[in-house]
């Protein structure tokens, strides 16, 4: 199967997780993952939430910041990929001056 994100809706998630501005994401969801191209302008966020029943793969294409790790932060630039495992915390801040662009993997564990 081909994901073509420059055929699908964009979505705009206003203050997502409790975070900063808006992220705008093309994305598949389906009852196995959730998959989506994201982007996060200047002084964005995803907020912090808990992967209480899947883990997400997050791979940075360009752009950089920092992801907030169970409490600890860490940089993120283009190449990095931020891994959150199931059961713990993250949040994704854009502190630069240029959009950060991601593709990220969420799976939807039924177990």
């Amino acid at each position: 199967m081909i994901l073509d994100f420059s055929k699908m809706e964009e979505t705009v998630k206003t203050q997502f997780y409790g975070g900063e501005k808006e992220l705008k994401a093309r994305m598949l969801i389906d009852k196995n993952n959730k998959i989506l191209l994201g982007t996060l302008e200047p002084g964005a966020s995803i907020g912090l939430h808990t992967h209480e029943t899947s883990s997400e793969i997050i791979y940075i294409l360009s752009g950089s910041g920092k992801v907030l790790f169970e409490g600890e932060y860490e940089p993120v630039t283009a190449g990095v990929c931020h891994y959150c495992p199931k059961g713990c915390s993250h949040s994704l801040i854009n502190d630069s001056n240029g959009n950060i662009t991601f593709f990220a993997v969420v799976p939807e564990h039924t177990s």
